[in-house]
This record gives C-alpha cells, structure tokens and sequence, in this order.
C-alpha cells in the first residue's frame, strides 16, 4: 500500500497522511507511526474509516534500541507519553509526567521537588536524559532528588520510558529505568512560521503558568523557539488539611532549537535550554509544615533551593551512507547546574551552602545493516567539574570541593532477525568512571583530604522476542546486568539526609551491580491492547546507608557501604479496549516486592528489611469518550492506592514524611476533558480529586492536593 505525506503547516503540528482515497489527520509526533500503519495495512482501513487515532498502535521509540522502532515489536516494557497526554492530563511536572504509567509512582518532597521510582528505584538509580545527553551527572544523590524537575515539560515533545536495568546501551546509573525526553522539533519543510500560546492554572496550586512559542523555517533553516512563566502558590490539600503554607515557589524557563539541513540527508541541531527556580521550599523540614497522621514538625525556619540548569549541544546527523557505517549521530554538549540551598534555622542562624557543576559531553553513535543484522555501536564521554560551597564549613559545601569525575564508555549491539518469527537482540558495554576531590572534610579528624578512586566493569544484554501470531501476539524474555559506578555524592557528600540524619564522606565505595529477568507478553488485536510483564531484579553490593552512632550538630551521622544484597520483584498489567468509535477504556495494576541487607543501627549486624520506600499496590481504571471528529472529548479516571506499609528502620525514622504506621492508602476520581473552540484553539479542563480527600504518595513531604480545577487553553497563530 502506498502512502504520501501531506503537510498543512498552517495547522502548526498536524500533518495529513493519506492512503488511496483515505486521510488521517494526526499530530506531527506521531508521523513515523501513522506511516508505518499506512504503509503496512495494519488495522489502516478500519481506523480510517472510524475517524480514530491510532490510540491501540504501538508508538515509535528511539530509546530502548537507539534508532527507531515500534513499541510493539521490542522486547522490552516501554511507555510513552506525548505531547498530547501531558496537555490533557494538565502534569505540572517532567516527574508527574509519568506518574499513570504502571510500575513508576512519583514521590514529591514538595511543589518543585518530584522524583519518580521505577520498578523499586529513584535518584542516581534512574537516568534521565534529555536528546540523549545524561541529565545525571556526578553529584545526584541517593533517594528522591529535585534534579528532573529542572526540566520543563513545555519544552518537550514526549517522554520514552524503558523501564530495568539499561546499563548495557546506557551506562552507569541505569538501573530502575532509563527515560529518555525528546524535545520539540522545528519545521522542516516551506519557509512559514507558526507561533502558539499556552495558558494552564490551577485551583488547588494557587499556579499560573504561560508559555510563548514561535517556530518556522526558512530555506534550509527551521527553528523553534519558547518561553515559559510559572508561578506557584501555597498548595491546598484536601478537607481537613487545607492550605499549606510555605509550599510556593517561581520558575522561568527559555529553550531554543535550530535544525540546518547540509546536504539531503544530512542535517544538524543546536540547542540551547535554560530552566531557572527560586526559592523552592522543603516544607517538611520547616515549622510550617502540617501534620499528617503523626508526621513531625520540622525545626527550621526556612528552607529553600536555587537551581539553574543550562544545556547547550550540538548535534549532527549523517543518515546518508558512507564508506564505514550507513548511519551516524554525534553530539558535544556542555551542562551547567547551579545550585544553592538557604536556611534559617529554629534558633535565628542562617547557612547557606551549594555547588556550581559544568559538565562536558561528547558522543558517538553509529549503524550498520547487513544480511539479518542491525548493529549499533558507539562511545560516550562526560567530564564533570564540581566547585562546592558552605557558609559554615570553610572545606567543602554538600559534595566535595574541587573536585572531577569522568565517565567514559564504549558500547556495542546487534538486533539480529533470527527468522520471521524470532528476533534477537545481544549488546555489551565497557565503562570506565574515575573520581578525584581535592578538598572533602575527613569525617573522623576533622581535617581536608583529597578523595580519588577509579572503576571500571563490563555488563551485557540478552533479549529475545517471539511472534506468536505475527498480526496480533509477542512474547519476549530477557537477561540485563545493571552497573552503578559511585559518584561525587556517594564519595563525598556532607549533607542533610532525612530527618535528623547528616550524611558524611565515604570514600572506600566499591561499583553495585545488578541482574534483572524479565519475561512478558504483548497482544494487539487493533481494538484491543494488552501488556502483562513480570520481573526479578538480584541487587548485589547496593550502596546503602548506615548509622555510625555518632551526633554531629544535634543529627545522627550516617555512613555509607556496600552492604545491600537482596531483590526487587514485581508485576505489571496493562490493557486497552477500544470498545467503539467514541468509547475506550484502560485498565492497569503495578504490584512490586523487595528486600535488601542493611545495617538499620550502628553495631554490626546485617538485616533484611524492605526496600526503602517500597510502591505499595496501585491500580487504575480510566473510560474515555470522543467524537469521531475529536472536537470533544470526556473521561474519568480512578486511581487506587494499597496502605504503603512496609517500611525500612529509615522509612520509620523519616518521622517528617511517613506516618509511623505507613502511609495511609486511598483512591482518587478524576475527571477531564477538552473541545476545539475553533480550529485554532483548544480547551482543557481537569477536575481532580473530586471528592476533596486528604492522601500524601508515600515518601512526599506534603500532601497531595485536594479539590483542584485546572484550565489549560491552547491558542495557534
């Protein structure tokens, strides 16, 4: 079957893609897959003819191979999130961004501070990248951190999540999930430009936020360009909490791309981001925080964080074929991250204390097709200086000051098709991290010392897919070994942890490492999705913390060793029904068990207790009706939450976010919907907790929020 592209670039982001006598409108994000489902005949006449988007179809993903595959056809558990579902579903957040995908649940200490758990994992156990450049650099820390929150969500594109261990195509830190954010591409097409304005707030948030956009292109030339305000106030939780106070903060974010076109199949991209926080509260540590079923008071005055992110890269694509690779992809890139935490504390005395990082990036990727073979294959290069600061320690800040860490890694993968029915997919890495801080407080005299270590490790991947019944079911197993090298922050750190806790230097970490199985089923019979995946992950030399039994400053001081040997298990279902042209419905349940040896107490003896912060059960159901023509859409969703009760001896001591008998469980009714005003102009409306309960996700610092009406309109120009 034939296909051909037709672009209404008036329309901003929708292109026309038609087959014989048949159209399909559909955004531009989605223009690989609508080509793939033309250009195959798969379920093309019966979608066409219903006036659908391709809601069931699997979406195209870079992430989990590096180069373009369908969803469906990949042994791995992957989800996207769009444009489209981050506009309707009103996410705040780059971390709420994937909080209705099954196996992650969002942890949030505050407002401007969520970090997402995958399949039992958070913080430098999950890497983030953005373009395909690491956010994750050398001082993320162990636990929730605030860091992906620097990413702002008007800036990107979609989301692609491939959830376990990915340290064979990926590197260090790959361990729970590897989420990759692509951002907004620029025309490139007809000389035209295109601007469009956003507006979301918030009821429940007290927020406001606008975003200006403009992009077009010019001969060989296309750009996109925007900037973003957002403005937060003090959140309101549910009937009996209220407004909590001290939980507002301000953000403004630029981003700018420019894509040159060098020759016909060879084009470049340079971009420029900058996301800039102020005063970003950690409520729970305050004495304006609010009890919540027992939880305690923070002490401090005020305590707030300043962050400035900066990514700068340069990429360049060479799709056309040379003489040694039919396809390659390179990158230098330069990440800048600024931060600075003021405090006050109960007694009137102020500190302040951060760190400013550049982070250097250099890349490599390339392809080559032979015979039944896709081979993959590349190096990867970041170098990391760090300066850090504190008001009260004259030799460091939160990590070590003078510092450097470099990571360096060489990779390799062949997707192979077996036959028509299997595929295989083999890849290894060599990664080799190196760290040196020259100014780090020696925990025990007092005095500065300099911290350095290097490690090196080779892990592989095995995955395998079967085409059951070709049309419509695949199977897939696969082996993954995950490899964590320790940071800055792991080394060096001295720095608050949880309640009363204060974190010192431990300089003798070795790397963790980690095996995951994983085995699942896909089925897609046009109107109906299913997705059902179940895996086990051996954790071996995890990096935990430890209680020394020392006080330093009235806090408990805690060490860090690799003591954590020990699992995480847990199962994921998803299924889709398309039960006619106007109604669809979704259902989806995340379940997941773990244990790890830990020291809970200052005397030698090991324990097995519960990961810490471990995802209690949660399930969601969702119906969704539209018109053929999508001019009017409505749906419910209902979000249901076990009590998270099994907790680690550091889940029980973080008085000041978890109640001492678990987090109470709950469930949640959303309602939302949107309508084209006119052809140029889209509303959405979101009426969230709808009967106003008073529920905080395990971990978080503040409640979640109570009744809350969000309006975002979408304005084309």
């Amino acid at each position: 079957m034939s296909c051909k592209l037709n672009v209404d670039w008036n329309q901003y982001d929708q292109v026309t893609i038609c087959s014989d006598d048949r159209c399909l409108v559909i955004k531009r994000s989605l223009i690989s897959l609508a080509t793939v489902v033309l250009s195959t005949g798969l379920a093309a006449k019966e979608h066409l003819e219903q006036g659908q988007q391709p809601l069931l179809l699997p979406e195209t993903v870079v992430t989990a191979t590096r180069s373009s595959e369908p969803t469906f056809d990949l042994p791995y558990s992957i989800a996207v999130v769009d444009e489209q579902q981050r506009t309707e579903r009103a996410y705040r957040t780059t971390a709420q961004a994937l909080r209705d995908i099954s196996g992650v649940w969002v942890q949030e200490t505050s407002q401007g501070q969520g970090s997402p758990y995958i399949r039992g994992f958070t913080g430098y156990r999950t890497l983030f990248m953005i373009d395909g450049i690491r956010l994750n650099n050398s001082v993320f820390r162990d636990g929730p951190n605030q860091y992906w929150n620097t990413v702002d969500p008007f800036s990107v594109e979609s989301y692609e999540v491939v959830k376990g261990p990915q340290s064979a195509l990926y590197g260090s830190d790959a361990v729970g999930g590897t989420v990759n954010a692509v951002t907004l591409h620029p025309y490139a097409g007809p000389s035209e430009y295109a601007s469009r304005l956003i507006y979301s707030g918030s009821s429940a948030h007290r927020s406001s936020q606008l975003r200006v956009e403009m992009t077009g292109s010019h001969d060989d030339l296309s750009w996109i360009g925007g900037i973003t305000g957002k403005k937060f106030g003090s959140l309101e939780g549910g009937e009996d909490i209220g407004t909590q106070p001290g939980t507002g903060y301000d953000e403004y974010d630029l981003d700018l791309k420019l894509r040159g076109q060098f020759s016909t199949n060879n084009y470049w991209v340079l971009a420029h981001q900058r996301v800039d926080q102020n005063n970003v509260p950690r409520t729970h540590k305050t004495d304006k925080a609010i009890s919540f079923k027992g939880t305690t008071i923070g002490s401090d005055q005020q305590r707030d964080l300043d962050q400035l992110r900066q990514l700068t890269y340069l990429q360049l694509f060479l799709t056309e074929p040379a003489a040694w690779f039919d396809a390659a992809t390179f990158n230098i890139s330069l990440h800048q991250h600024d931060e600075v935490r003021n405090r006050i504390k109960g007694s009137g005395a102020t500190h302040q204390q951060g760190f400013d990082l550049n982070s250097f990036g250099i890349w490599g990727q390339f392809q080559n097709r032979f015979a039944q073979h896709h081979l993959m294959y590349g190096f990867e290069y970041y170098h990391d200086d760090v300066n850090s600061f504190s008001s009260s320690e004259p030799i460091q800040g939160p990590v070590g000051d003078d510092a450097t860490y470099d990571l360096f890694s060489l990779y390799i993968q062949d997707d192979l098709d077996l036959s028509e029915d299997w595929q295989l997919i083999l890849g290894g890495r060599y990664t080799y991290a190196a760290a040196d801080a020259n100014q780090v407080k020696d925990p025990v005299s007092g005095n500065a010392m300099e911290v350095k270590g290097d490690w090196d490790d080779v892990v592989a991947n095995v995955r395998l897919l079967y085409r059951l019944i070709p049309d419509s079911t695949r199977l897939f197993i696969g082996i993954s070994q995950g490899f964590r090298a320790p940071n800055l922050s792991d080394l060096t750190r001295l720095d608050s942890a949880r309640t009363n806790e204060i974190e010192t230097a431990s300089p003798d970490l070795e790397p963790e490492r980690f095996l995951s199985l994983e085995t699942g089923i896909k089925h897609n019979s046009g109107d109906w999705y299913n997705e059902l995946s179940i895996y086990y992950t051996d954790i071996s030399d995890m990096i935990v913390r430890t209680p020394t039994g020392n006080m330093i400053g009235g806090e408990y001081e805690i060490t860090k060793m690799n003591a954590g040997d020990g699992y995480v298990t847990g199962l994921e279902w998803l299924s889709r029904y398309q039960l006619s042209a106007q109604w669809s419905m979704t259902a989806q349940l995340s379940w997941i068990d773990g244990k790890v040896e830990t020291f809970p107490t200052s005397a030698p003896v090991l324990v097995e207790e519960p990961i810490d912060r471990l995802m209690p059960l949660t399930g969601q159901f969702s119906a969704r009706w539209q018109q053929p023509n999508q001019r009017l859409w409505v749906e419910g969703q209902w979000v249901v939450v076990d009590r998270a009760d099994k907790l680690s001896t550091r889940d029980q001591n973080d008085t000041s976010r978890i109640p001492s008998e678990g987090t109470p469980g709950y469930g949640v009714v959303n309602l939302r919907g949107g309508t084209k005003l006119t052809d140029k102009v889209q509303l959405y409306l979101n009426l969230n907790n709808i009967l106003n309960q008073d529920y905080r996700v395990h971990g978080s610092g503040t409640n979640a929020p109570g009744r809350d009406f969000a309006l975002t309109l979408e304005a084309k120009i």
